[in-house]
């Protein structure tokens, strides 16, 4: 209570029947008609929800009036039945009632409630506020991601993930996971925060799944197919790769009760009918946030893989969804790798999040958005912000990708390369964008970037007011390629003749991605080299 409030403190205690419609008219008056979490305005869903195992439903009670003030809940079925995670979310607190520390007590009871039943619990925090990021951080969660556009809260908002590890599951943990490199800052970050020295692997050799092809989809609408399934998946299941809160021998009544889909791809078998079951991936579809989730992978080839998320994107851009997450090992570089060619981010890093065989995996929270990344104004404590920058700047360079991919075939830098060392290389580069007239870079300005012109054309000159021109750099060139390698200042000015866009490149993040992979190095100062001396000898030709 405050000072000057001298009214009882609140009850906290279990929900019963009688609260359903107090607590359904609560979160009417705290988020209006917005709540992504559709179940708490039913009243059969919170009867239910009174006597479920899988859900502890808390409320703060008036003592004097029975009012209830705030609620919040503990899903246990976050994970599979076997991960002992469970999400501490659901929670809402009456404008009324604000500073009387409802929040964080209701926070206090829920750890007591879970107390030897859970190995990992995580809170989804808002972050058009910190008031919940607050209350976790006080109660020992920790930030471990950042969810971009994650709920619809009216308009699209997005989540601080924080996380807290109970009795003794980090001593489960498998050390070592096999990371990508566009993981390696998110999941420095998180070991950090949850108190883990740093032990990842840095896995740039993986390469990711084919694409495959051959392959006719549908999707599993009775449970005839489930034993075909499974018999594919007793063959993998030591090396599972994505994780979810379903699994496919939950049994066919149990997918569907939770709206559970699986996307099946068969081996085209021409006129003698459906072919054999290559694999099969499971989501979940939240048509009212126009977001899926993906929860299993089955595969009986590699080349189904691939096909299967490319199959999946398309499902979901046909249908208008705007999000897609998917849950994978830290021990699946392939995987990881796989995802981020096709354009997902890995947005948190959960350590020891899943149980598998006889130790707990942590996990890595892949993230596509078929939306503008535009989150707008954030509101975030220092842990979390870290995290958000991060997951923000991948997120700006997963535009750049399609772009070259486009332009390849005429960008001289990539001369040489396979479609792989592209990847790498076109995941490091920014976009940027100039009108016309406006400076690329000006003479004598410290340099650290190497530009490569996608569309349009940047005029040099050495004096900013010179009447001639020394070279006029076009489409599949590039700029910056002495500045780049010197670190000088630039010798010239660069200005764009018409609308004009490039892919910026870094030095140090060159030099970074050469330590790790020479064989892109080689090839790539070798083409800086050629492009150098076509434009030297471009400029000779002129003053001759």
């Amino acid at each position: 209570m405050t000072a000057s409030d001298d009214r009882p403190e609140v009850t906290i205690r279990g929900v019963e029947e009688r609260d359903v419609g107090q607590i359904r008219e609560l979160f009417r008056t705290v988020y209006g008609s917005d709540y992504p979490h559709r179940d708490f305005y039913e009243e059969w869903w919170l009867k239910r929800a009174v006597y479920a195992d899988d859900l502890l439903l808390l409320v703060a009670e008036d003592p004097e009036d029975g009012r209830i003030f705030g609620t919040a809940t503990v899903l246990f079925d976050a994970g599979a039945q076997s991960d002992l995670i469970a999400e501490f979310g659901r929670l809402a607190v009456h404008p009324d009632a604000r500073g009387r520390n409802i929040g964080n007590r209701l926070m206090q009871a829920r750890l007591r409630a879970v107390h030897g039943r859970i190995h990992v619990g995580v809170v989804e925090n808002r972050t058009v506020h910190s008031f919940s990021q607050r209350i976790s951080n006080k109660h020992g969660f920790t930030a471990v991601g950042f969810l971009p556009l994650k709920h619809v809260f009216g308009s699209r908002q997005s989540i601080a993930l924080h996380a807290r590890h109970f009795d003794g599951a980090l001593a489960l943990r498998r050390n070592n996971p096999r990371i990508v490199p566009e993981v390696h800052t998110i999941a420095h970050c998180a070991m950090k925060n949850v108190g883990l020295a740093f032990d990842a692997i840095v896995d740039e050799e993986s390469p990711a799944y084919p694409s495959g092809a051959g392959f006719v989809t549908e999707e599993l609408d009775s449970p005839r197919g489930v034993p075909a399934l499974i018999r594919i998946e007793r063959g993998r299941v030591h090396r599972r790769e994505v994780f979810g809160p379903m699994r496919l021998h939950y049994g066919f009544f149990k997918l569907a009760a939770v709206q559970a889909t699986y996307l099946i791809a068969r081996q085209v078998a021409g006129d003698s009918g459906p072919g054999p079951i290559a694999g099969a991936l499971g989501f979940i579809r939240h048509e009212g946030e126009r977001a899926v989730r993906v929860f299993e992978l089955i595969a009986a080839t590699d080349d189904s893989v691939r096909f299967l998320f490319n199959r999946l994107l398309d499902i979901c851009a046909d249908s208008s969804f705007d999000y897609i997450e998917v849950d994978v090992s830290a021990h699946a570089p392939r995987m990881q790798r796989t995802l981020v060619e096709l354009g997902f981010v890995p947005a948190a890093y959960v350590p020891a999040m899943v149980f598998h065989d006889v130790e707990r995996l942590d996990v890595i929270k892949f993230v596509r958005l078929l939306v503008p990344p535009d989150i707008g104004e954030v509101d975030l404590l220092p842990d979390a912000r870290v995290l958000a920058d991060e997951v923000m700047r991948m997120l700006r360079r997963q535009f750049v990708l399609p772009s070259i991919a486009e332009a390849v075939h005429r960008l001289e830098v990539f001369a040489g390369l396979d479609y792989d060392q592209v990847a790498r290389v076109a995941s490091a580069c920014l976009l940027r964008e100039f009108t016309d007239g406006a400076h690329v870079f000006e003479m004598g300005v410290p340099a650290d970037e190497l530009y490569i012109v996608i569309r349009g054309n940047v005029e040099v000159r050495l004096e900013p007011h010179q009447d001639a021109a020394v070279g006029e750099v076009g489409p599949g060139e590039s700029l910056g390629e002495v500045a780049l390698l010197t670190g000088e200042p630039h010798s010239a000015t660069a200005t764009a003749r018409g609308d004009v866009v490039v892919a910026t490149l870094s030095r140090e993040v060159l030099q970074a991605m050469i330590r790790r992979r020479p064989d892109i190095g080689v090839v790539f100062y070798r083409n800086l080299a050629i492009g150098l001396g076509r434009k030297l000898q471009r400029a000779t030709g002129r003053a001759n």
